[in-house]
């Protein structure tokens, strides 16, 4: 079963810089899904932060945001090859500008790629050409890239490991009594056209992004997985065990 893994930036940082303890956990998770026959694309955050621990620029300009981006980026990569290294396997850099999905050419361009790195069991990191292209910098947060990663390279689940760790009700921020809706089959027009909510000083996504992209791949009947990417027991339950304890699972 093919999967796309996406981590935010609020999961990926901390006090300024790479998480490093959460990044070791995200890889020691995909390690035990590689040994449950899952193939495992992952789609990953973090440039910014990244390159903001070497040269501590203003971060409200995207003139210095895509300078970070070009510094953090192959740190980013270095960090993931060093703890992937730990476990034999080998990771890739694979960095989209934001049109390429609008070209049925390139996709097949990509798809040939992505096909290649897995069957050679290499796991492909895809990120977002930061510098050259300011969208995802500005709106998103990679979530609707993982979710078009998704649809266009064939996985029949995108798993989203965020801050926010179902969708819920209401807001389980203001509101003690807010419930958990473990499977949503339909996401309203007032929901995906929400003001978008940022958490954290590097993220630029929210819960709307994340329930436009689970809307994108309802419609392609494709499903999407949201859950904590600080605490990854529900995450592991739900793919590992076949056990729904935690999280969204949004599916038409």
């Amino acid at each position: 079963m093919r999967i796309v893994i996406k981590v935010g930036s609020h999961v990926l940082t901390e006090n300024g810089s790479v998480a490093k303890v959460r990044m070791l956990a995200l890889v020691e998770l995909i390690v035990a899904l590689k040994g449950a026959d899952y193939e495992v694309i992952l789609v990953s955050s973090g440039a910014v932060a990244a390159g903001y621990t070497k040269l501590p620029l203003d971060r409200n300009s995207v003139a210095n945001r895509q300078a970070l981006a070009a510094i953090g980026q192959p740190l980013l990569l270095k960090m993931y090859q060093e703890k992937f290294a730990q476990f034999d396997i080998l990771c890739s850099q694979v960095l989209f500008s934001a049109d390429v999905f609008d070209s049925r050419k390139h996709v097949k361009h990509a798809k040939v790629a992505i096909d290649t790195l897995l069957e050679n069991r290499v796991v492909p990191i895809i990120n977002e050409n930061d510098t050259v292209s300011i969208e995802e910098l500005v709106f998103g947060d990679n979530d609707r890239l993982s979710a078009h990663v998704a649809h266009y390279f064939d996985a029949s689940l995108l798993v989203i490991l965020s801050d926010i760790d179902a969708l819920y009700d209401k807001d389980p921020n203001r509101y003690d009594d807010a419930k958990r809706r473990a499977v949503v089959s339909e996401i309203s027009e007032e929901e995906l056209s929400a003001e978008h909510s940022p958490n954290n000083e590097f993220a630029t996504g929210g819960i709307v992004t994340k329930l436009q992209s689970a809307d994108f791949l309802m419609k392609q009947g494709r499903e999407m997985y949201l859950a904590s990417g600080f605490d990854l027991s529900d995450v592991r339950a739900f793919l590992i065990e076949n056990k729904h304890l935690g999280g969204t699972l949004f599916k038409a």
